[in-house]
């Protein structure tokens, strides 16, 4: 099968330290490989560059996620896979950037990486669950601050039961699944 020139938003929604920009790096990889254009929207990396200033608010966070959403649909629209591993916490922000894809015709997938609390705690990529629980920082996604699960994502990935390996070719399966790749 031939690599598809269609272009894609791949939204990786889960906890911190759920292994969202493990398994998208692991995706582009594959994909690149594969001779597909793919661009990595890091939560971390926006946050430092399209979205500097905003705070972790309810509002904040939704304006972070739109900024993001648009950039990716603007993307996919000229034929890029776009991986967002991003938390985006609230199922009326990711909703909304669904919507702004479904309007302009462009590919949307939403991946829940399904990683339980207590898996994400122990990983700590990033040390907030110690410097939260040592009362350093507050508002952490899913300890004292919410997240609102996909109830019907594209597809659910639990990552205590998949390699990173795994969890990368269940997406292409879903992307071959979708005519995307």
């Amino acid at each position: 099968m031939g690599v598809t020139d269609a272009g894609a938003t791949v939204w990786l929604t889960g906890l911190p330290s759920a292994g969202k920009t493990t398994i998208a790096r692991a995706l582009a990889d594959r994909l690149r490989g594969d001779g597909h254009r793919v661009e990595v929207l890091d939560g971390d990396e926006i946050r430092e560059f399209l979205s500097a200033g905003l705070g972790f608010s309810r509002e904040d966070r939704h304006t972070n996620v739109q900024r993001i959403g648009f950039v990716a649909e603007l993307l996919a629209s000229h034929g890029v896979k776009v991986l967002v591993p991003v938390i985006a916490p609230y199922a009326d922000s990711r909703e909304a950037v669904r919507k702004r894809h479904d309007a302009r015709g462009t590919a949307y997938l939403e991946v829940h990486v399904a990683t339980p609390l207590d898996v994400c705690s122990a990983r700590d990529v990033k040390g907030l669950y110690a410097r939260q629980a040592a009362g350093e920082i507050s508002g952490l996604t899913g300890v004292d601050d919410p997240y609102e699960a996909p109830a019907t994502p594209d597809l659910r990935i639990e990552t205590q039961h998949h390699t990173v390996d795994d969890s990368a070719a269940l997406l292409t399966a879903l992307l071959v699944e979708r005519g995307l790749s």
